[in-house]
């Protein structure tokens, strides 16, 4: 039969009544847009198959017919099938022709799979969840797929605390001081267990405060998938009186142990300890990116023209990072691997390095930086750019944020300022790891009355003469020790290549044709000394 996609059921311009049908195949359902309302698309060879699109775009495939035996006053019954995705259009249909059939001889699908579920116990919820529920319940990605990562880890921690604990009970039975009991005994670490599971292979299973709110959550959101497919009548979650809030991290290193840092990679690359682990850390602290972001990264996401990364599937999707110089430069001196993508290939096999793992302990020690892990790096970056008073939409473009509680602004900024505001964070980190700013003890002394630095605040006089990004620059020159061999930085750097044919910074060569030693210049000094005999005047 013909069919016009434009106007008809799959363009979202006319409207699609129950008569009307199509064949139903994987482009016709892939085509299917969201609308304002919720509607069905049935199937031309099958009478009752049909897909369901939600107004989010979530597509599941259903059934409908008469129950007990047919006939015009017989009750009609709907029936979910399965979600598109997780079943193929084939799978889909020879299970609603099963449904279909027994519907046709008297029995009634829809109500035998609701006693079912009345009947129904936690550990059945679970596995119904893994294989039905695994999906974005809010935000941007609403209805999009958990990613397999994240599907893993939350199935574990359902089986691995839920099923033991509360695995035996009916999920109707199940009320808010279970809840309340259940969240106390993973924080006592009833479930936490440490078992070798074959060679070279464990399972070990934390409980403490931290994991019963995770594992709350992911209980929560089962039981929330439970409502809506009518399993339960309320989220016993919603009620239960537990410390939902999380812990959050403040943790982040000052620039004097991130010099510490710098000086164990350097340390540890002496020794010969793999440089894959090293530059990944390296890159951890330049970018702020998280731990798989860098070490999952592929070439065709190193936009080193532009000084971004473009990452395809980041946490919230695809997101475009800005890159300091100090990361370009770093990435620069990364040779291809013939025959992978991946920036940081597997010594063995076709997937990423995956042993940072095992040399992250090695780096935090050496350092003694004890507690310290690899995402407290990203905290550093967002603790520096804030402090350095850059704005938190700029923060947020650095992190690759993309809502309110995690950058406590969302705008959308070009990605030049990004990038600017990178490299302003990532000179101020690269120094530190470069060793400019000396690494001590963590016993330290009492420290010494150091000179006022210039502000940004006090740059009216150097704003007048100077651009903002350079009058930055040269304030961060100005602030250094008077020392050899000067700031560690890339060659190339804008703000400070300006400096030096203004005559307000100089430059030997660095460890690599890239890199330079950067100081400020007796004219340098001079204009920032003028700057700060104005502001004391005034």
């Amino acid at each position: 039969m013909g069919t016009n996609l434009s106007a008809g059921p799959l363009g979202g311009h006319g409207e699609m009544t129950e008569d009307k049908s199509i064949k139903l195949t994987k482009t016709v359902v892939d085509a299917a847009e969201a609308r304002a309302e919720r509607y069905e698309i049935w199937d031309s060879e099958l009478s009752g198959f049909g897909v369901r699109i939600a107004k989010t775009g979530r597509k599941t495939f259903i059934i409908r017919y008469r129950a007990e035996g047919g006939g015009r006053s017989a009750p009609r019954r709907f029936m979910t099938v399965g979600r598109f995705g997780t079943l193929t259009i084939e799978q889909a249909r020879k299970k609603a022709k099963e449904l279909l059939a027994a519907a046709t001889v008297g029995e009634d699908p829809a109500n035998k799979r609701k006693a079912k579920r009345a009947e129904m116990k936690m550990s059945g919820l679970i596995d119904c969840y893994e294989e039905e529920g695994c999906f974005i319940q809010r935000g941007k990605r609403q209805g999009q797929p958990m990613k397999p990562l994240t599907k893993k880890y939350t199935v574990a921690r359902l089986r691995h605390h839920v099923v033991p604990l509360l695995g035996h009970k009916r999920v109707t039975e199940v009320n808010a001081a279970d809840i309340e009991r259940f969240f106390r005994d993973v924080e006592a670490g009833k479930t936490a267990k440490n078992e070798k599971t074959g060679p070279r292979t464990r399972i070990i299973v934390k409980g403490g405060n931290g994991a019963a709110r995770k594992v709350f959550r992911d209980l929560s959101a089962v039981f929330s998938f439970a409502k809506r497919h009518e399993i339960v009548a309320a989220n016993p979650c919603e009620k239960a009186v537990v410390n939902k809030s999380d812990n959050k991290r403040t943790r982040f290193l000052t620039l004097e142990e991130v010099a510490r840092l710098g000086a164990a990679c350097d340390a540890l690359e002496t020794e010969g300890v793999n440089i894959k682990a090293l530059n990944i850390t390296r890159l951890w602290v330049l970018t702020g990116c998280r731990r798989n972001e860098i070490a999952e990264l592929k070439w065709d996401e190193v936009d080193l023209e532009h000084d971004l990364l473009v990452l395809n599937d980041s946490k919230t999707g695809k997101s475009i990072r800005p890159l300091c110089l100090a990361a370009a430069t770093l990435l620069k001196g990364i040779e291809k691997v013939a025959g992978t993508d991946y920036v940081f290939p597997a010594d063995e096999g076709d997937s990423y390095f995956q042993g940072t793992k095992n040399i992250w302990p090695k780096i935090v020690k050496k350092a003694e930086l004890p507690g310290v892990t690899p995402h407290t790096l990203r905290h550093t970056v967002g603790a520096t750019a804030t402090s350095n008073g850059e704005a938190l939409a700029l923060t947020g473009a650095i992190l690759g944020h993309a809502n309110l509680r995690s950058t406590m602004i969302y705008a959308h900024v070009q990605h030049d300022p990004s990038v600017k505001a990178a490299n302003r964070v990532g000179r101020r980190i690269a120094s530190a790891l470069a060793g400019e700013i000396k690494p001590t003890t963590r016993k330290r002394r009492k420290a010494e009355p150091v000179a006022t630095a210039p502000t940004k605040a006090g740059s009216a006089i150097g704003g007048r003469l100077l651009p903002d990004e350079e009058w930055a620059a040269l304030t961060e020159l100005a602030i250094l020790p008077v020392k050899e061999p000067g700031f560690l930085a890339s060659a190339s750097d804008p703000a400070l290549t300006m400096l030096l044919k203004r005559g307000f910074a100089s430059a030997e060569s660095g460890p690599s044709p890239l890199l330079a030693w950067w100081r400020i210049s007796p004219a340098g000094a001079a204009l920032v000394g003028m700057q700060a005999g104005h502001r004391e005047a005034a």
